[in-house]
């Protein structure tokens, strides 16, 4: 096999990444590109394109460029992804750790510049395993103290979960003895439909048909949608 045809075989290709967090105001990304570039130069990558993010803040989920990078590196468009820093990748720790597990199972080796780390070196496969120890203990220290503050608010008396939203149940039995669907009751009242079930029970209301065969009729077709073929009443409405 020609020599030539050899290098171009093993010659790794490189995605180059970077982000800066504000647009006019000091910071270009050129001054990210041009190291990659210098690196990857000299390692004898061949860059297969630049993904820059620009005016984006790290902390944010979704980021254009990152996106598109990541949807490349499933196609396997390059072989080794080229960074600054971690920090102008990943927006966490567990973000890190999450990304570089899906490239390790891609096949795809991630350099950054700063941290001098390489996962296609043994140095840099250790660097990544203490990375995904050091985020499995923050998340567990996070969950732990978590835990811990709501069994302090709980021996405290505080009530956890969302707020109760008081229904008048003498009100929603008005509305719907006059017909009025759950949603149309819901929209009046500024409730979830759910929320009337239980203040009805409270109330001492029970299923049952309307006693007016019209009103039934008209009622039960309205929420025939909403899989509600019973009506509540109060006990006291219903026909004796």
């Amino acid at each position: 096999m020609a020599p030539s045809l050899t290098n171009a075989l093993t010659l790794k290709r490189v995605a180059l990444y970077a982000r800066v967090s504000t647009k006019n105001n000091g910071q270009d990304p050129e001054t990210q590109l041009v190291a990659l570039w210098e690196y990857a130069e000299h390692r004898g990558f061949v860059p297969i394109g630049e993904y820059v993010d620009i005016g984006i803040s790290g902390s944010k989920d979704r980021r254009p460029e990152l996106d598109r990078l990541m949807v490349d590196a499933r196609h396997r468009r390059f072989d080794v992804i080229l960074v600054a820093r971690f920090d102008r990748f990943a927006r966490s720790t567990r973000h890190l750790v999450n990304a570089l597990e899906e490239f390790q199972a891609l096949g795809i080796d991630f350099v950054s510049l700063s941290e001098s780390i390489d996962t296609s070196t043994p140095m840099g496969r250790m660097v990544f395993t203490v990375i995904g120890a050091v985020a499995e203990l923050e998340r567990s220290l996070i969950r732990e103290r978590v835990v811990m503050g709501l069994n302090r608010a709980r021996k405290g008396g505080t009530r956890l979960g969302r707020p109760q939203v008081p229904v008048d149940a003498a009100e929603v039995t008005r509305l719907r003895v006059q017909g009025r669907t759950w949603a149309e009751i819901s929209l009046t009242l500024g409730i979830s439909e759910m929320a009337t079930t239980p203040q009805l029970d409270a109330a001492g209301c029970k299923f049952l048909n309307f006693p007016d065969p019209d009103l039934n009729e008209a009622a039960g077709a309205a929420d025939a949608s909403r899989g509600r073929a019973q009506k509540f009443l109060p006990h006291s409405a219903q026909p004796r």
